[in-house]
């Protein structure tokens, strides 16, 4: 199992990484690092002003290669298989404003 550690600084940065049309939730994370579809991942979150990080564990569903169109950031999206701490509870608590938003994000 792959483990990485992603920090979001403000509630806009976590809205265009969160990805709302997975069944469980997801991330995207901005990435440069190559890792195949289907590896499972061990994912530490530390949310806007959160003291302390959330652990959540998934399965990566998304690639964007290094060059995509539109100039959208390399990376990997992450579906949450395992969700202990709720933290796709606490994500939608903490972007609701910007859940209906039509700025584009960097998945869909």
């Amino acid at each position: 199992m792959k483990k990485l550690y992603i920090e979001f600084s403000t509630d806009r940065e976590l809205y265009l990484s969160y990805m709302p049309f997975l069944k469980e939730g997801g991330l995207f994370i901005r990435s440069s690092q190559t890792i195949e579809l289907g590896t499972e991942v061990e994912l530490e979150v530390l949310l806007p002003d959160s003291l302390e990080q959330s652990l959540v564990k998934g399965v990566v569903c998304w690639l964007t290669p290094v060059g995509a169109q539109n100039g959208t950031p390399p990376g990997i999206g992450i579906s949450f298989v395992d969700d202990p701490d709720k933290i796709r509870y606490q994500i939608e608590k903490a972007i609701a404003r910007h859940l209906n938003s039509s700025d584009p994000t960097l998945t869909m």
